[in-house]
């Protein structure tokens, strides 16, 4: 099977890319544009945002393809914090700490309670 024609795979893969130009939207500001003022950095994070739905709005389709709504949902939390949580380590400096583990245990809770049958 092609990987590239799995939709679960696809939608996977698109949404991780927006959801990292999402993070950034939501969150490089504070580390690049702290000395402008807020409205210079909301129109560069609206910008930044256009990039983020052009991939998500597709993956969304795609991944309904094969997900139901909820299901679709938590793929997107769990995707967003294992993005979310290298971007505060790595890019935001931030410290790394054990509530991120106990978060993504609850969201595996999640994922265990939407996916099973």
């Amino acid at each position: 099977m092609n990987l590239i024609s799995n939709p679960l795979l696809v939608t996977a893969l698109m949404l991780a890319v927006s959801n990292l130009f999402m993070t950034f939207a939501w969150y490089g500001h504070l580390k690049n544009m702290s000395a402008s003022p807020w409205y210079i950095a909301a129109l560069v994070s609206w910008g930044i945002a256009l990039f983020e739905y052009l991939i998500q709005v597709p993956a969304n389709r795609i991944g309904y393809t094969q997900l139901s709504l909820g299901q679709l949902k938590i793929m997107q939390e769990v995707i967003t914090l294992t993005v979310f949580v290298p971007f505060a380590v790595m890019y935001m400096n931030q410290p790394l700490k054990l509530d991120y583990l106990w978060a993504g245990l609850c969201l595996m809770g999640a994922v265990y309670f939407i996916f099973r049958t």
